[in-house]
C-alpha cells in the first residue's frame, strides 16, 4: 500500500509534536540505504568502539552518498514534508544528517531532555525559548530502516513548559540517565524501561522499517537502545535557512562559554 498524506499528518504534528509517514520508501531504496547503512555501522565502531550508537555527518565519512541523495530527492516525501511545513523546509543535509545505530555489547539510554535546552552546555536558554513555537526551527527526524522501538515521546510536550509533575520527576539539571554502576546487561535493560516509563505520560513509539517520523525536538523525548535488534534509523532535520543558521550559532556559543567556564575555574592555565 503506498502512502497518502493527509490532515491527520497535519493534525498529529500540531496536536502530539510529530507526524508519522508511514511506509514511504520504495523497497529499493530502503535496500540502498540498510547498504550504506552497514558501512556507516563499520566506521562508527572502529572509531569509537562497540558501544557507539551514531555516526554524524555522513557526508563527512567514505560512504556512497547516492542513497542519501535519493532519499533527499524522493518526490512524495518532499511533497508531505512540504504540505506539513512550509516549501522553504528541505531535509537531508549532509552537514547534518547522522544514522543512529544500536550499541554492539550492552543496553543503553539516553537521559529524558528537550532537545538544545536540554543537551547543549553552555546555550543561554533565551536562545532556545524565544524560538520555542516557531514551525521554521526545531523539526527533526527518525527515519527507520529496520522496525525501530527506541524513541519515547511524552505527546503534546512541545506547546508548553515543564509542567510541575515533570519538575518533581527531574528537579536536578542537568537531568541524568540512570546509574548503571556495576549493571549487567539484563538489569540494564530493566532498569532503562522502569526509566522510560517513569516519565508522566511517556509513551513509546513503534516504527517499522520505510516509517518516517517528523517531530518537535522541543518535545520531551528519549532513546533506548539494546544490542540484539539491529538498527539503523536515519537522525535528520527538517531545516530552514534560519534554523540551520541558530545550529551554528547555538554550537559557536556553546563552545565559547564552555571555554571560558573552564577558564574561570583554571585561572593559571
Amino acid at each position: 500500500m503506498s502512502f497518502t498524506f493527509s490532515d491527520e499528518h497535519i493534525e498529529s504534528y500540531h496536536r502530539h509534536g510529530y507526524a508519522i509517514f508511514r511506509q514511504i520508501f520504495p523497497e529499493s531504496l530502503l535496500g540502498d540505504l540498510r547498504r550504506v547503512s552497514d558501512r556507516a555501522r563499520e566506521i562508527a565502531r572502529e572509531r569509537s568502539g562497540g558501544q557507539v550508537q551514531r555516526l554524524q555527518p555522513v557526508g563527512k565519512f567514505d560512504i556512497d552518498q547516492q542513497p542519501f541523495i535519493d532519499y533527499a530527492e524522493l518526490p512524495p516525501l518532499n511533497d508531505a514534508i512540504h504540505r506539513l511545513l512550509t516549501p522553504r523546509h528541505y531535509h537531508a543535509d549532509s552537514d547534518f544528517m547522522g544514522i543512529l545505530l544500536e550499541p554492539a555489547e550492552l543496553p543503553w539510554c539516553t537521559a529524558w531532555h528537550r532537545d538544545w535546552r536540554d543537551n547543549m552546555a553552555g546555550l543561554p536558554l533565551s536562545m532556545w525559548d524565544e524560538l520555542f513555537s516557531d514551525i521554521r526551527y526545531f523539526n527533526q527526524v527518525n527515519c527507520a530502516l529496520y522496525d525501530d522501538h527506541s524513541t519515547w515521546v511524552v505527546p503534546g510536550s512541545h506547546l508548553r513548559r515543564d509542567l510541575p509533575r515533570e519538575v518533581e520527576r527531574f528537579p536536578d539539571r542537568p537531568i541524568q540517565p540512570p546509574n548503571l554502576e556495576g549493571k549487567n546487561a539484563e538489569e540494564r535493560k530493566r532498569i532503562f524501561l522502569a526509566y522510560c516509563r517513569s516519565m508522566p505520560g511517556g509513551e513509546q513509539v513503534i516504527l517499522n522499517a520505510g516509517d518516517y517520523m517528523l517531530y518537535r525536538n522541543t518535545l520531551w523525548h528519549l532513546g533506548s537502545y539494546v544490542p540484539y535488534l539491529r538498527r539503523a534509523t536515519l537522525h535528520d532535520g527538517v531545516l530552514t535557512p534560519e534554523f540551520k543558521k541558530f545550529i551554528t550559532d547555538a554550537v559557536e556559543i556553546s563552545a565559547e562559554r564552555r571555554k571560558a567556564g573552564h577558564a574561570m575555574e583554571n585561572p593559571n592555565r
